[in-house]
């Protein structure tokens, strides 16, 4: 199985929709809260190349993007592929 990191907040309907995407698919994969964590989002931040929004999503390594990327490449029949590499 691939190695899925999620950056998310706990408050976050994006994540959470994501996550239940993710979990749909029998993916399992790291959450990392950036919620109250100003060193995490600041990580979050230089991983996704200056993205500060939530969730940000990474598939072995590669940076996915946030929800509706995530959506976008199932949609596709893309993220499939993905997981099982």
């Amino acid at each position: 199985m691939a190695e899925i990191i999620v950056y998310s907040k706990g408050y976050c309907p994006y994540c959470t929709a994501a996550k239940a995407l993710l979990s749909q698919k029998g993916a399992s994969f790291t959450e990392i809260d950036v919620t109250s964590d100003p060193a995490l989002h600041a990580q979050m931040v230089d991983r996704a190349g200056g993205r500060r929004t939530v969730p940000q999503i990474f598939i072995n390594g590669a940076h996915i993007g946030g929800s509706d990327d995530l959506h976008a490449l199932d949609a596709a029949g893309k993220l499939d592929p993905l997981l099982t590499a």
